[in-house]
């Protein structure tokens, strides 16, 4: 039995009773995770497109699952401890407000949404329901991940003022076969900014205990998604090209509360390797995150901390941290942390307050693109 396991398990012999809403290629790591867990049955799935969620329950063997074609119907007939929203992003905001109404946990994966009228709405749902609802950033469940933070928390860096973040692909757009999800604006919204783009931000902001935003000053850019040459190995280019409505490249500079400010880039297509590491700078030392392509696991590689020792430039590398044989897979150790606070009442692994400031800076990045201009960022009361 893993740490996850222990983590999200029980002492009074519970079967936590799990939905999943929508059944595309997310679902399957949560899946395979929750089949980590002897105290879990997923006895619900829904999807959209005909025949997806049962082709799903075959996949996994989950001959006892019952099929609906739409979250509503699935959540007004089944009786669940936890749900799994794995649909694609305009889709988010919808079925975790009517699960909490229901009554019903839920796991949302990143992005939260798209707008921020959505993020409110959520958490106003959240709140008057008393459930729980966690996001999904299974790299806060990374040693080395966790680590940044805890090396920030101890003092070793002073006060931290400036904070340089990205990564991306150097051709890297998530189109493939007939997959159009990810790129289309009325499927998906956002492309890279919030695909990777919110966990390059989750990693920075957790580190220093999520200031508020104030200002962005941001754009966002398609030249590699609308051009069929991005896609030369793949049959649908022309399709692809035509569909792309969403971002390929964003960056930004924004203002924290704190006085810290934050220098941000990401890409799903570039022509360079990559736009930067992290780089965290403080009073008594810097910290160089190397960069990383995904963003959905651990570092692009060991840290290198930078400071002054009697009067002498010194630099110290912050060894990978490697997980034990019973530590469980991340995505273990993401459902055991919601099938834990499921168990116990909370409190969310990943909360919305958080991640609330992670998308009002998103959605500020996109509405200072529109404008042409640096934007205020105004975070309402939940």
């Amino acid at each position: 039995m893993t740490a996850a396991i222990q983590n999200g398990g029980n002492t009074a012999g519970k079967t936590y009773k799990i939905g999943i809403i929508g059944t595309g290629g997310i679902a399957h790591s949560h899946m395979k995770a929750y089949q980590s867990f002897p105290n879990v049955e997923v006895v619900a799935l829904a999807d959209i497109v005909p025949g997806r969620a049962q082709a799903f329950a075959d996949e996994f063997g989950l001959t006892n699952a019952h099929i609906y074609n739409d979250d509503k119907s699935l959540l007004d007939h089944e009786q669940l401890d936890g749900v799994s929203i794995c649909t694609y992003n305009r889709q988010h905001a919808g079925p975790t407000i009517y699960a909490l109404e229901k009554g019903v946990n839920v796991l949302l994966e990143k992005p939260m949404c798209v707008t921020m009228d959505e993020a409110v709405a959520m958490m106003r749902a959240e709140k008057k329901s008393g459930k729980i609802l966690t996001v999904g950033f299974q790299p806060r469940f990374d040693k080395n991940m966790q680590m940044i933070k805890r090396i920030v928390e101890s003092g070793e860096l002073g006060k931290v003022y400036y904070i340089q973040t990205g990564g991306g692909r150097r051709r890297g757009i998530p189109a493939y076969g007939n997959k159009t999800s990810f790129i289309e604006e009325e499927t998906a919204g956002i492309g890279a900014l919030a695909d990777i783009g919110c966990y390059s931000l989750d990693m920075c902001l957790n580190a220093i205990g999520y200031p508020k935003p104030l200002t962005v000053s941001g754009f966002k850019s398609d030249y590699f998604g609308k051009d069929p040459k991005t896609y030369k190995n793949q049959p649908n280019a022309e399709l692809f090209a035509e569909k792309f409505g969403v971002d390929d490249f964003a960056g930004a500079f924004i203002r924290l509360e704190g006085g810290v400010y934050l220098d941000f880039r990401i890409a799903w297509a570039m022509n360079i390797n990559t736009p930067g590491d992290t780089i965290i700078l403080g009073t008594k030392a810097g910290l160089r995150i190397p960069s990383t392509d995904c963003w959905n696991g651990t570092t692009g590689g060991p840290m290198t901390l930078y400071r002054q020792m009697a009067g002498e430039s010194v630099e110290e590398v912050v060894p990978l941290l490697k997980d034990g044989p019973n530590d469980g897979t991340l995505w273990e150790r993401k459902i055991g942390s919601f099938l834990h606070a499921i168990e116990t009442g909370g409190p969310a692994p990943v909360p919305t307050s958080q991640i609330l400031i992670n998308q009002a800076i998103i959605d500020g990045i996109v509405r200072s693109d529109a404008e042409g201009r640096e934007v205020e960022i105004q975070i309402p009361e939940i």
